[in-house]
């Protein structure tokens, strides 16, 4: 398990049209934000990384860069980064289930064809949202079983501006006895 104020694993990913992602130095003023979704097949991802590019240049503004992985091979991300529209966010691929599990990610079988007509490869991970300093520490994670219910990211822009403004503290951090 991941804990805040604790290093992350290690993360390195080729991207579609970003040459290497390398999460130690990735060089954010404050942070990014690292999000794994599921693959091509899952609509709800489309939708969800659709709102994430269009909020990019806020995170941005906020010191907070912007990454979206899956084990999807490169052909799979492309199509995904096309339909998302993507012009500022960046779309890594490849990335080993194994690092998924690294990251406390849940991994699916396939069901075969989804709803809109693609295979699900035969494994995958589901979603998980990972704001990382730019010391290499976790601040936030949200893990899903499910595709659905996932952060909204106008939120975290928000919220962003109060963590910054108070220096408030990542949470979660306790692993002693209770």
């Amino acid at each position: 398990m991941l804990i805040p104020r604790q290093p992350v694993p290690g993360l390195t990913a080729e991207t579609i049209s970003h040459g290497t992602f390398d999460l130690a130095n990735d060089g954010a003023e404050w942070g990014t934000l690292v999000v794994f979704y599921r693959g091509l097949h899952c609509p709800i991802c489309a939708t969800y990384l659709k709102e994430l590019e269009r909020l990019t240049p806020e995170f941005e503004k906020r010191g907070v860069k912007t990454v979206a992985l899956s084990s999807d091979d490169a052909d799979r991300a492309t199509q995904m980064a096309e339909k998302v529209g993507a012009d500022n966010l960046r779309f890594g691929h490849s990335v080993p289930l194994t690092v998924a599990k690294d990251w406390g990610l849940y991994i699916s079988t396939s069901r075969g064809t989804t709803s809109i007509g693609i295979e699900e490869p035969a494994l995958f991970s589901e979603p998980g949202v990972f704001l990382v300093r730019s010391n290499g520490e976790l601040y936030f994670a949200s893990v899903q079983t499910m595709p659905f219910v996932r952060p909204h990211f106008q939120e975290m822009v928000g919220a962003l501006d109060f963590v910054k403004a108070n220096d408030y503290p990542g949470r979660g951090e306790y692993t002693g006895a209770v």
